[in-house]
C-alpha cells in the first residue's frame, strides 16, 4: 500500500488508520502462539523487529538501489512502540481478551505519535514558487513515481487539511 511507501503520503488519514489495522494480524498470531506454548511475552516485538529489518532491506535495495529514491522519502513506519505495548499488556494481564481490546487499542493509538519524531522534519512548511508546501510535498513533486494517482496531487494544491477529508482552500 502506498501510504507507507512515500513520505509525502504519510500525513494522510489513511496511513494512520490502515497501516496499524493491517499490520496487527501477524504479530498478534505469533504472540498468541509464543504465549500459549512457551509463555514468552515478546512475540509481537520479535515479529515487528523482523518485519522492520525486512522493510529496511526492501526499501534500501529496491528504492535506493534500483530507482535512486532518497531513503528519507521511502522509509518504513516504526511499529516498535505498539508491539512493546501489545506484549506488555499480554504479560501483565495474561488474558487474550484483555490484550485484544486494550492492547489492540494501544497498538493503534500509539502508531502515529510513535512516528512523529521520524516524520516531523518532513512537515516543515516551505514557500516554493509562491505556494506554501511541506518538505514532503516538495519531494513528491520532484521525485514523481509511476503508478501514483497524480490527480490527487493536482487537486491538493495546498497542505492545509481539514479534519474531514478535503483540502481547505
Amino acid at each position: 500500500w502506498d501510504w507507507d511507501f512515500w513520505s509525502d503520503w504519510k500525513d494522510r488519514r489513511l496511513w494512520v488508520t490502515v497501516t496499524p489495522i493491517v499490520l496487527i494480524t501477524f504479530p498478534a498470531a505469533v504472540q498468541a502462539v509464543l504465549w500459549e506454548r512457551f509463555r514468552l511475552p515478546f512475540g509481537a516485538t520479535i515479529v515487528i523487529l523482523g518485519l522492520l529489518l525486512g522493510e529496511w532491506v526492501n526499501r534500501y535495495f529496491n528504492f535506493w538501489g534500483w530507482t535512486y529514491f532518497p531513503i528519507n522519502f521511502v522509509f518504513p513506519a516504526s511499529l516498535i512502540p505498539g508491539a512493546i505495548l501489545l506484549d506488555v499488556v499480554l504479560m501483565l494481564s495474561g488474558s487474550y481478551l484483555f490484550t485484544a481490546v486494550i492492547g489492540g487499542m494501544a497498538w493503534g493509538l500509539v502508531f502515529y505519535p510513535g512516528n512523529w519524531p521520524i516524520i516531523a522534519p518532513l512537515h516543515v512548511p516551505v514557500e516554493y514558487n509562491g505556494m506554501l508546501m511541506s518538505v514532503a510535498d516538495i519531494q513528491g513533486y520532484h521525485y514523481v513515481r509511476t503508478g501514483t494517482p497524480e490527480y490527487i496531487r493536482m487537486v491538493e494544491k495546498g497542505t492545509l487539511r481539514t479534519f474531514g477529508k478535503d483540502v481547505a482552500p
